[in-house]
């Protein structure tokens, strides 16, 4: 089965630092996601230098098909050993989960990741071994809807180590935070936010160490079709509409023209909500079975400037058509568009806004758009 793998990231540099030391490669492939946290001696400039070199040079080996050996090889040749203080100019953090649900962790003097399921903390067994003079820790094992790891630096481990106050974390006891607030609605990002905020407090809003956090949280990937106009061919209603609740995941109807379509074909009800009205587009409709039903060319092109501005999840709030439509295009996986080519008599003559005329060059932004974040999208035309 194949997963989606939501990736958040965090950072607290070391109080009187310009710099963090350590650094965090996120690369993405056709068939896996890659996750490099490195953590450089020392902290400043240096630090940061070194741990950069780390995390860049084997995100970069990983995503042009490098093997781990080769990594670990090329990093212990390029990042000796420390002669004064005997410690490794970087250590380091890899992780390569594929599209099906296999995961890699490879750990170098590093704290271990933290690997849950929903609230539950696991403990797949690491196997130690020498690459390139290096003692490594790697873990093989799969990965489904509700597992998450979390990988943190030192900082966040020992955060108020020292103090007078019993605030002090450690290992044990952000396990325990980590089991404690894992919540499917949370994405990486903010989860990830929310560990750093946390771990500043803990210090006293005064870092003592670099500290830096990568949230992965797995889960199915969400499907989402949207249906767009009338097909040219009256005759093509009743298959588009059979398609339509044949797919999985979310479905999504744009006109109104074509709710009326769907409403007849199905032998339901279409009704207005009027609690949906804004002063930028019109009211969303409701049909049984159809998640959200929208009007056409003004919802899409709102829409469109909500993902242009590419904000978080929970910055697209509202109840109105445009914004409930980028939200669930924002939370999809993978999209695919039927678009119908009717043209809408309605819609003619030189008193009609230029936005109806050129509905099908919004569709394409829409598309462009969704694909530069990095979404499997795919269309076909009726």
């Amino acid at each position: 089965m194949k997963v989606s793998v939501d990736i958040g990231t965090a950072q607290l540099k070391k109080d009187g630092e310009e710099l963090c030391g350590d650094s965090i490669e996120v690369a993405r492939t056709d068939s896996s996601h890659i996750v490099v946290v490195a953590d450089g001696l020392g902290s400043g400039v240096k630090a940061n230098i070194l741990s950069r070199l780390t995390a860049k040079t084997a995100g970069t080996m990983l995503k042009m098909g490098g093997q781990i050996d080769d990594v670990i090889e090329t990093l212990a040749q390029t990042l000796p050993i420390c002669k004064v203080r005997r410690l490794a100019y970087s250590t380091f953090t890899i992780l390569q989960i594929t599209q099906d649900g296999r995961a890699y962790l490879v750990e170098y003097e590093n704290p271990p990741a933290y690997i849950g399921k929903k609230n539950s903390l696991q403990n797949p067994e690491r196997i130690e071994r020498i690459i390139g003079g290096k003692l490594i820790r790697e873990c093989y094992f799969n990965v489904g809807d509700s597992n998450w790891l979390v990988i943190a630096t030192d900082g966040v481990i020992h955060a108020g180590s020292g103090q007078r106050m019993n605030l002090a974390w450690d290992r044990g006891r952000v396990g325990m935070y980590l089991a404690g607030t894992y919540s499917p609605a949370l994405s990486a990002a903010d989860w990830a936010r929310e560990i750093a905020r946390l771990c500043s407090h803990i210090y006293g809003e005064r870092p003592a160490d670099d500290a830096s956090v990568a949230v992965i949280k797995v889960r199915r990937p969400l499907h989402v079709m949207v249906l767009i106009g009338p097909p040219r061919n009256m005759d093509d209603d009743v298959e588009v509409v059979d398609k339509l609740m044949r797919s999985g995941g979310i479905k999504v109807v744009c006109g109104g023209t074509t709710g009326n379509i769907v409403a007849r074909v199905l032998g339901r009800d279409l009704s207005i909500d009027p609690s949906s009205r804004s002063d930028r587009v019109p009211p969303v409709g409701t049909i049984a079975g159809i998640d959200l039903v929208t009007e056409g060319a003004v919802t899409l092109v709102d829409a469109l400037d909500h993902l242009k501005k590419k904000p978080d999840l929970k910055d697209v709030r509202g109840r109105d058509g445009a914004s409930r439509l980028a939200s669930i295009l924002l939370s999809a996986d993978s999209v695919h568009f039927i678009v119908g080519t009717a043209a809408n008599p309605v819609r003619q003559g030189p008193e009609v806004p230029a936005i109806y005329i050129y509905k099908q060059y919004i569709i394409r932004d829409l598309i462009r758009i969704l694909q530069d974040m990095g979404k499997d999208v795919t269309e076909e035309f009726y």
